[in-house]
């Protein structure tokens, strides 16, 4: 097993990836894995940033449209990053055409793993691509603590996206409370791991 899919909660380790977006299957972990790119040893995957805006429960169907063209028109001035909005499932497919022609992505803001079933409210990720969706989030921080999204199941999401074709924004951070108690780097080391297991380097050009 390589050693990226058995991360430690080290804080060397989080700061880096956090910083710099960017992974690389083999390389050691935490302050080895500094030491491992500072005697030239493997280099890191270079990332294009993504800004990525989550609209939450927000905007009705008008507003909706007027800010992608807003979002769109401010993207096409900057150079060197990517960027995509996650909006309300309903207004999927108006955001995708007032985003056509520009540089901004679309995205899905959750999915569920299965391909179809008995799952009322739920949408699944052939649904998601089927309308030009670009992104799925899985794993924020209001899916984990007001929907009770465990570890398990934003992996099966985070797999379930990638299969499907699309990419997946895998959310991690802590809560209030685990901040205040120190458990940040803990939290955030168990919810990478955890939501990448199962993978492979591979996939990782589209997380």
């Amino acid at each position: 097993v390589d050693s990226f899919w058995t991360l430690q909660p080290d804080r060397a380790m989080l700061s880096t990836l956090s910083l710099t977006l960017s992974y690389q299957v083999g390389v050691p972990s935490g302050r080895a894995a500094i030491a491992t790119r500072s005697a030239g040893g493997p280099a890191m995957m270079a990332r294009t940033p993504l800004m990525a805006g989550n609209w939450k429960m927000n905007t009705d169907l008008d507003e909706a449209v007027a800010l992608a063209k807003a979002v769109s028109a401010e993207a096409d001035k900057a150079s060197g990053v990517d960027v995509a909005v996650c909006v309300p499932s309903p207004f999927l497919i108006p955001v995708k055409e007032a985003l056509a022609g520009g540089k901004v992505g679309l995205g899905a803001q959750d999915c569920h793993w299965e391909d179809a079933g008995a799952f009322t409210g739920a949408i699944s990720t052939s649904m998601i691509k089927s309308v030009g969706s670009d992104y799925v989030l899985a794993g924020h921080s209001e899916r984990r603590a007001v929907f009770g999204d465990s570890d398990a199941d934003v992996n099966k999401k985070v797999l379930k996206i990638l299969a499907g074709g699309l990419k997946a924004i895998l959310c991690i951070g802590e809560l209030k409370e685990e901040r205040e108690s120190g458990e940040t780097f803990n939290v955030c080391a168990t919810q990478l791991s955890e939501g990448l297991a199962g993978g492979g380097a591979a996939m990782m050009k589209d997380i």
